[in-house]
């Protein structure tokens, strides 16, 4: 068993270092009293690597846009880094913050969805494309959404799908209203979300009409 001349501390195990003052340990060292989280170690290291990758990324895009002065987008005025430094600022803080224990399959594909949707919407407006994102890619993308949280709520036994599916209705009610009351014609898209939406929610009323209405009931406080 190792010692410590400083603390007088017998420590078990393969340590180097005293636990208490981080002095170097005299004497024969033993087996490991603890399992080896390997897998942690693994993840760990990967996660390490992605991080340097993106970083690394970054701070090549912004030395050749602002140093040499590439611009692979003629035509067009704007700084390419730095939308290429938002979309990679909000995989590493953002969507790889999702992947975590505890967090339902309804809330990461939400919150995904909508980090991307924001995303995508501001880089299309330096490309001239946001009419085309907000007309057809983002309520096709809500409508994927909305048919994937329908699902994972009818075989979810936890209840942790449901605020997600009651989210829907809002998803699908809020931009044909907003639209409305600008006195503006609704995209088919919009319309055929709206549609989705509310057909889910009859649905998530006719299989699951006791989790819908605790459900309400928590969020309301009621």
């Amino acid at each position: 068993m190792k010692k410590c001349a400083y603390c007088k501390i017998e420590v078990g195990g393969n340590l180097k270092k005293c636990p208490l003052c981080q002095s170097k340990l005299t004497g024969p060292e033993e087996p490991v009293c603890f399992p080896t989280q390997t897998i942690l170690k693994i993840q760990s290291f990967f996660y390490k690597l992605q991080s340097f990758i993106v970083w690394t990324l970054m701070i090549v895009a912004l030395g050749l846009d602002f140093l040499f002065g590439l611009n692979p987008f003629p035509g067009f005025s704007f700084h390419w880094s730095l939308i290429l430094l938002m979309w990679m600022l909000a995989f590493e803080f953002g969507i790889m913050r999702l992947f975590k224990k505890g967090f339902s399959s309804s809330r990461i594909l939400t919150l995904f969805v909508i980090i991307v949707l924001v995303m995508l919407c501001i880089t299309a407006y330096y490309f001239g494309m946001l009419t085309y994102v907000l007309e057809w890619v983002a309520p096709v993308t809500l409508i994927g959404t909305m048919i994937a949280n329908f699902v994972l709520a009818m075989i979810d036994k936890s209840g942790n799908s449901m605020v997600y599916l009651l989210s829907n209705v809002l998803v699908g009610i809020l931009p044909y209203v907003s639209l409305y009351l600008l006195g503006k014609d609704c995209p088919v898209a919009w319309i055929v979300a709206l549609l989705v939406s509310v057909i889910f929610f009859v649905g998530a009323i006719i299989f699951k009409g006791r989790e819908v209405v605790s459900e309400i009931q928590r969020r309301l406080n009621m």
